[in-house]
């Protein structure tokens, strides 16, 4: 009996610790991947020595319990394996020194009160976004060191392979270290060549945590919650004029975040934005973010400004039947006029749907899946079966909700893919 319970609180403990080790990766990798970077000044090393101390903690926490400080104890254990991969590097010896001491010294000097800004993972963002690298290459490398992202979902959102995707990676940590590009936030005069850049990142944080790539988790709360910290940030970093982008980038994640708990049901399954339930949006943030969407709007037609102002007459239409769908239309027409995309031709084409009929909708859905850019894509199939489901050709719809099931890699998107599959196809019978 002794050893029953005795196996049994070891299997807790293990459990436990199992838990404790995925919600840290989870929730702490890019700030834990900052601070290494920052003593280190070498992504790899600092990625490679994050690794072997989440994989040291699972089997140590699963004996001895979870530390009271686990962020601390995995950036610790850390710092000594990459001091230990520094030591064994011959060419990098002078680093030892430098690293049993403290961090590296920059070789620039921002022009502003560095101590207001003392952030590591918005330093890192702006390394990863130095002009010298290849925008593709800023881009994925902070998806990955900061974000988090496999490299399997960084090449998913650029429509690469995986290899692919790990070898662009590779370069682009190796061009920042043989290069010397310094860990720093830049000054305010070189600040707005790589703002572009870093807004993408931003949104791109925050767009994972909102409807992630994969796994059973529709929505990562906490890289929601770290894509508005860092918006939050770099509009304060430009204060008091902060450009009308990040403005606008920071009022539509508001805006999209403020929905987040009724965007799943009590099962952890999607709900679409027509049914959800209203009084569960968060009204304080929505107010918060109104105000930033105009701003944002008085500075001229920006991508994220449209995006916000579009999300804004969601958020204002008490239900779902009075949303504006004209004005958003119309908004859809001026965002597509300065950034076409083929993701925002879609979004555009749904609107359509909404305001002029299901038919007008899908014809433009037609027209976009003769291309190739959104071959794979699996929100074109499940947008073109929805507005099949909606004009009564019920066949056709459990077609492209079987196509969009075969793309879908998230569970609570493959679950709410097979309710509308077995909808449809009970029509059928």
């Amino acid at each position: 009996m002794g050893e029953e319970s005795g196996a049994a609180a070891g299997a807790n403990r293990a459990d436990r610790a199992d838990s404790a080790v995925e919600a840290l990766y989870r929730a702490e990798w890019g700030r834990i991947i900052a601070a290494l970077i920052g003593m280190t000044g070498d992504f790899e090393v600092a990625e490679e020595a994050a690794q072997e101390a989440f994989s040291a903690a699972v089997d140590q926490w699963r004996t001895a319990g979870v530390p009271e400080h686990p962020r601390a104890w995995i950036i610790q254990t850390a710092r000594h394996k990459a001091i230990d991969r520094i030591r064994r590097m011959a060419k990098q010896r002078e680093h030892v020194a430098l690293l049993a001491a403290t961090a590296s010294e920059a070789s620039e000097v921002p022009d502003y009160d560095a101590s207001e800004i003392a952030d590591d993972r918005l330093r890192l963002m702006f390394t990863c976004c130095h002009p010298a690298l290849a925008r593709d290459a800023q881009i994925a490398l902070t998806l990955r060191t900061l974000g988090g992202l496999e490299t399997e979902e960084i090449a998913r959102a650029f429509l690469v392979t995986t290899p692919t995707m790990a070898q662009r990676l590779v370069r682009a940590q190796r061009k920042i270290r043989d290069a010397g590009i310094p860990y720093v936030i830049p000054s305010t005069t070189d600040m707005p060549e790589r703002l572009e850049a870093v807004l993408l990142v931003i949104y791109l944080i925050f767009n994972e945590g909102y409807a992630s790539t994969r796994g059973e988790r529709h929505v990562r709360t906490e890289l929601c919650q770290e894509g508005i910290r860092l918006g939050r940030l770099v509009r304060e970093l430009m204060a008091p004029n902060p450009p009308a982008e990040a403005t606008g980038l920071l009022a539509l994640m508001l805006l999209h975040d403020a929905r987040r708990e009724a965007r799943l049901d009590e099962k952890g399954d999607l709900v679409t934005l027509e049914e959800q339930d209203r009084t569960k949006w968060d009204r304080r943030q929505i107010a918060e973010a109104l105000p930033l969407v105009e701003e944002a709007l008085s500075g001229g037609p920006g991508a994220y400004a449209l995006q916000a102002a579009i999300a804004a007459l969601h958020c204002q239409a008490a239900t779902a039947e009075v949303t504006d769908w004209p004005a958003i239309v119309r908004l859809y027409d001026l965002l597509e006029a300065i950034q076409p995309s083929p993701v925002v031709s879609l979004n555009r084409a749904v609107a359509v749907a909404m305001a002029e009929g299901p038919a007008a909708g899908l014809a433009i859905i037609d027209e976009l899946a003769r291309g190739a850019e959104l071959s794979g894509y699996h929100l074109l199939d499940s947008a073109r079966a929805d507005l099949l489901r909606r004009m009564g050709r019920f066949e056709s719809a459990g077609q492209a909700y079987a196509r969009a099931l075969e793309l879908a890699s998230n569970q609570s998107e493959r679950r709410f893919l097979e309710r509308r599959l077995r909808e449809v196809e009970e029509h059928n019978r």
